[in-house]
């Protein structure tokens, strides 16, 4: 039965008021099913390298520092495949360009499995890195495009959370596969099911309703996007509509980002996302070396360092849902502040492998739990013209808190810091984090409208 407040007297339809009203369809847990798969494979092959470095290192005979480039090399990838795909998608389409990243993650990380020596893995690595890069942004932007704005932060987070999922699942199969199998097992597992997944997404995977509309794609592609939720209601709509149309004019993505209000905000979220990053990877990629030379058999620091991950999974569900019913950004902060005090409290408490596991465990779920939700407060920040440039440029920014990270902790460890000393130096980008998007939500807190 069509509702008198969605068809004003034009017979315009308001795509978002109308995904506002209705309750989720059948189709958009379908979509949430998706974008999770998608960013769950991103974190399985982005967290690869950490895992497999220990034996990667003992099998090719080369010391640790000189992993430091490869470790750094899909980053670098990613910072690029984030850059250039959010304008991508703002011109030619979320699903285009998602279905394309994940094929490209998928084969190059099949091919880095067959590497014979440091310079074929960074290369192919440094490739993978554009597939990751593009994946993640669009995931968020695509979905966050049909949620409800009661539920967008929890299905957004809820479907980031596969992200820490992949990585946590990368430590747990690893200890399991690369005993067993050696290093390339997990790298050939990272290629094959991507691969699989973009044949899906291609035939399921539906075009963003709201993109349709402001590039004036056409009714009738709108209405057969739109016809799963509620297909009376789009059938009876003579035209369709979003919010932004009347606020913003411009079709440049840069223009959009940096207009007004928004240029404020963007600067803010690049800043937290950023210095977030620089804890993940840092620990993502090191603590599995640290708990080694702390004398943790291989086993157990694949399994605390998948704990760190699998702490996210705990806590994005939690952050989205008090993101809905409180201010978002005073949320974020008090995760990125308790992220900082759990990882110095890991730094104190080595020998004390229960301890440890459990630290590490809050840990994660304290700086994933706040890295899971940034990309649905961007979402919810930026208008539809410019939303997938404004959540991929805050990703692919803040990929240089990663290489960052991973750079740190190599040249941390090549200085002869210790295990409680490099813990203890993550205070310093927790602060920085946890100030930046409080910050922001005082001088730049308003959504999209």
């Amino acid at each position: 039965m069509t509702s008198p407040a969605h068809l004003p007297a034009t017979g315009s339809l308001d795509v978002q008021s109308f995904i506002n009203k209705q309750p989720l369809s059948t189709y958009q847990w379908r979509i949430v099913l998706l974008c999770f798969l998608i960013v769950f494979l991103d974190g399985l092959d982005t967290a690869a390298m950490g895992f497999i470095a220990p034996a990667l290192t003992q099998d090719w005979g080369i010391d640790r520092a000189s992993l430091g480039p490869v470790m750094s090399a899909a980053l670098i990838g990613m910072v690029f495949g984030a850059l250039g795909s959010g304008p991508l998608a703002d011109r030619f389409g979320r699903k285009i360009v998602l279905v394309t990243a994940v094929f490209l993650f998928g084969l190059f990380s099949l091919l880095s499995a067959f590497s014979s020596n440091i310079d074929q893995l960074l290369a192919l690595r440094l490739l993978t890195g554009l597939g990751l890069g593009a994946a993640m942004p669009n995931a968020t932007t695509l979905l966050s495009e049909y949620t409800p704005e009661r539920l967008k932060s929890l299905l957004v987070t809820s479907m980031f959370c596969g992200f820490n999922l992949g990585m946590a699942s990368g430590g747990f199969v690893s200890a399991k596969m690369i005993p067993a199998y050696g290093w390339h097992s997990l790298l050939l597992l990272g290629g094959i099911l991507p691969l699989v997944l973009a044949v899906v997404l291609l035939v399921w995977l539906p075009e963003s309703a709201r993109f349709l509309v402001v590039r004036g794609k056409g009714d009738d592609k709108v209405r057969k996007t739109l016809a799963p939720i509620a297909p009376g209601e789009v059938a009876a709509a003579s035209g369709f509509s979003v919010p932004e149309q009347k606020t913003v004019q411009s079709r440049n993505v840069f223009k959009v980002i940096f207009s007004g209000t928004y240029s404020a905000g963007t600067l803010l979220l690049w800043l937290t996302y950023f210095m977030g990053l620089v804890i993940v990877y840092l620990l993502t990629s090191w603590l599995p070396t640290l708990m080694r030379d702390s004398g943790a058999s291989m086993e157990q620091a694949a399994f605390i360092g998948a704990l760190f991950q699998f702490g996210g999974v705990l806590s994005a569900v939690g952050a989205g849902w008090a993101m809905d019913r409180f201010n978002p950004h005073k949320v974020i902060g008090i995760f990125y502040l308790m992220a900082g005090v759990f990882a110095y409290c890991v730094g104190q408490s080595l020998g004390e492998v229960t301890l440890l596991a459990t630290l590490v465990l809050l840990a994660g779920m304290c700086v994933n739990g706040a890295q899971s939700a940034m990309p649905s407060l961007a979402a919810r920040f930026y208008p539809t013209q410019g939303r997938a440039t404004g959540v991929s440029w805050m990703l692919g920014i803040g990929r240089f808190g990663a290489i960052l990270g991973a750079w740190i902790g190599a040249t941390l460890l090549g200085l002869g810091w210790n295990f409680e000393q490099v813990l203890t130096a993550l205070v310093v980008p927790a602060a920085i984090a946890t100030t930046a998007v409080i910050i922001k939500g005082l001088v730049s807190h308003a959504d999209a409208t």
